[in-house]
């Protein structure tokens, strides 16, 4: 089981929220939006895939790596090793 399968629902919520938030970006250049309105939708989006992935990396932090650790052995350093990781390409984006 995922970190994340107890709040799957509201992960697939926001998801959807966050398509539709793409598809009328799309939109906007589509119908020639000004310049500025667009990338304040693009940074709206770009904050709402970012909540989604801090929630994801807490989740897994909180279920898969803490049960990892607790449990001990190479997996538990493979589990930080993935969590630090995903840190690092978060801390990039």
């Amino acid at each position: 089981m995922h970190g994340y399968s107890g709040d799957k629902q509201a992960y697939l919520t926001r998801l959807r929220r966050i398509e539709g938030q793409i598809r009328g970006l799309q939109r906007m250049v589509e119908e020639d939006a000004y310049c500025i309105d667009v990338l304040t939708q693009v940074s709206a989006a770009t904050r709402a895939l970012q909540a989604v992935a801090l929630g994801l990396l807490e989740d897994h932090i909180g279920h898969c790596v803490a049960d990892a650790v607790s449990t001990g052995g190479p997996e538990a350093e493979e589990k930080v090793k993935e969590a630090s990781a995903a840190i690092a390409r978060l801390v990039r984006s």
